[in-house]
């Protein structure tokens, strides 16, 4: 009888651990993550510019949920940018990261890391030497971060070049069926041989000009050059030299690659 009661007594004690985890709560998702009275707090503050009550409230927010993604993110920009504290935010960073691995925010979210990373390491040098494999990864996450700053200005040049060309693009003309466009001039060649541009009457414009593109130019890397000192031999922006060569990395430029050069 004895091992019959204690039988029953475990199948009762499975029976009521089923009943509890079946009523257990179901994970939070983000929407649910903001609607937090802390969370809602931590915004406000942060409207009005009080940092350290805004991370205050998030704390409030994560000790409520230890898994609020959303609250893991402020908490890692707030360390970043307004406390200077990169060491805490490396590890709402990554808490982040591990709670919502959603790509939408991941990439922004791991350069922010080696940023951090890169100030920790700036924080170890000022107090004494670095040993040889920090040394290198701090070169390594200079390095990473410097190419990912010069990649997003040249696409910002290209975006920038586009939206002004097409700006100033004039409408295509479509000739008439039948018709044999003007030729051009053997006089206005002549006269504007040795110029980037020729200016000739267009047909039925009323003698107003327009330009012939330049052939474009390039520039052959020697050993010894770097990107800076090819674009001030050309006259023109670092920018304007990374956008008309996308694929050329800054930090790695070896000697033979052909350039090309735009007007400046």
């Amino acid at each position: 009888m004895t091992g019959v009661a204690a039988a029953r007594r475990c199948a009762c004690f499975f029976l009521l651990c089923l009943l509890l985890d079946g009523c257990s709560p179901a994970p939070e998702s983000q929407s649910d993550e903001t609607k937090d009275p802390h969370f809602i707090s931590g915004n406000n503050l942060v409207q009005q510019r009080d940092y350290p009550g805004a991370i205050e409230a998030f704390e409030q927010a994560v000790d409520a949920n230890a898994r609020s993604a959303s609250a893991h993110f402020q908490l890692g920009w707030l360390y970043e940018d307004k406390a200077g504290d990169p060491a805490t935010a490396i590890y709402h960073y990554e808490r982040y990261l591990k709670l919502n691995p959603s790509p939408d925010k991941a990439d922004l979210v791991r350069q922010h890391i080696n940023l951090c990373k890169l100030e920790l390491a700036k924080t170890v040098a000022a107090s004494g030497p670095l040993a040889p494999a920090s040394q290198r990864e701090m070169e390594r996450i200079a390095l990473e971060n410097r190419d990912l700053q010069a990649r997003v200005a040249a696409l910002q040049s290209q975006l920038d070049q586009a939206k002004s060309a097409a700006a100033i693009r004039p409408p295509i003309s479509v000739p008439a069926p039948n018709t044999v466009p003007n030729p051009i001039p053997a006089r206005a060649v002549a006269e504007g041989q040795g110029r980037e541009t020729a200016r000739v009457p267009a047909k039925g414009s009323g003698g107003a000009a327009v330009n012939l593109p330049s052939a474009p130019r390039t520039h052959t890397v020697k050993k010894g050059e770097t990107p800076i000192g090819i674009a001030k031999s050309y006259g023109i922006s670092l920018n304007a030299l990374l956008a008309a060569n996308p694929r050329v990395r800054p930090s790695n430029l070896p000697a033979g690659v052909t350039l090309n050069i735009p007007a400046p």
